[in-house]
């Protein structure tokens, strides 16, 4: 039975947001004095955030120069080499050469400057289900800015800035998982505001799900992967003739709608799998596949391996060190 609940837009955009999954993570607390600079070199596959606590600095990306105050906060959406800096004419030392202390196998705290004015930065690297967020990574800009303390919403987004600089004041008990969990938490706040904020482009998936016919149709795909939908179906919760719903589909997302579902429920399929310890054959039920057997070939297909071959993958991932190991006696 279809779900009578009708999606909303801010339900809509939500569905973009449950597609990042982050599967590993970095992170570190920086005490830095001017003058300094560090080079954060290109971590594909990641995404990383730099949030200013104290003090100021300057992010240069890509050629081009961002000043952040404290409050700011800064996500790279795929992992491209940066520099952050004291000023416009530090010098820089690459982010290995650096020592840190390491406090644990994903939390370190940095100590670095030349003694001057001080800056406090918490810093994460966070890599990314690269099957489940590659169609929302695709579509967001390599860099998404928030600045200042005095966030225009709610306030959620500097209540937990602020909570972060409290913990990175001096770490108690229990502190480094809660700094992990608050950056996070920071990752899906600047995404938010993006979302709230940008200008939706021509076509994409973002404008599928901004789009008022579209948008309800994805929603209720999303919202129901067990039900047997038909194109019919489809351009009926769309409020289209099956003619016009599929053509708009197409435009925006890129792909007929019957493809998109396809590979939708294939995708949510291995983010359980490597997540859950449910059943292969309960998943593939909850998944919208009558047979377990069909969907182990359509899973094959389209991930190149077999459900099980996932799911022992998923069980023995664990975040590869970032940091090279040390070389010599």
């Amino acid at each position: 039975m279809v779900n009578p609940r009708t999606p909303v837009a801010g339900d809509l955009l939500g569905d973009g947001l449950h597609l990042l999954r982050f599967t590993g993570a970095l992170y570190c607390r920086a005490e830095l004095t001017a003058p300094w600079g560090v080079e954060f070199p290109a971590l594909e596959g990641f995404m990383m955030l730099p949030v200013v606590l104290a003090g100021r600095c300057i992010l240069e990306i890509d050629g081009t120069r961002h000043p952040l105050e404290a409050g700011s906060a800064a996500l790279i959406t795929r992992g491209a080499s940066h520099r952050m800096l004291s000023a416009a004419d530090a010098s820089s030392a690459p982010l290995f050469d650096i020592p840190v202390e390491q406090v644990s196998d994903t939390y370190e705290h940095m100590r670095f400057g030349g003694g001057g004015d001080r800056a406090q930065v918490a810093y994460a690297a966070l890599q990314v289900d690269g099957a489940l967020s590659a169609r929302l990574i695709e579509e967001l800009p390599p860099l998404i800015r928030v600045d200042a303390w005095d966030d225009g919403e709610a306030g959620a987004f500097q209540t937990v800035l602020r909570l972060l600089a409290r913990e990175a004041e001096a770490i108690q008990p229990g502190g480094e998982a809660v700094m992990t969990s608050l950056a996070d938490v920071l990752v899906v706040q600047v995404l938010r505001s993006w979302l709230r904020t940008s200008e939706p482009s021509e076509t994409g998936w973002l404008t599928a799900l901004r789009d008022p016919h579209v948008g309800r149709a994805l929603g209720r795909m999303h919202a129901t992967l067990d039900h047997d939908w038909t194109l019919v179906e489809l351009a009926r919760e769309a409020n289209m003739s099956r003619s016009a719903f599929a053509d708009r589909f197409t435009t925006l997302v890129g792909e007929s709608p019957m493809r998109y579902l396809a590979g939708w429920r294939l995708q949510q399929a291995r983010a359980e799998l490597m997540s859950t310890t449910d059943s292969i054959a309960s998943i593939s039920r909850r998944v919208g596949y009558s047979s377990e057997a069909s969907f182990g070939r359509a899973f094959k297909r389209q991930h190149g391996s077999t459900p099980g071959a996932v799911r022992r993958e998923g069980q023995q991932f664990g975040l590869a060190a970032l940091r090279p190991a040390p070389t010599g006696a």
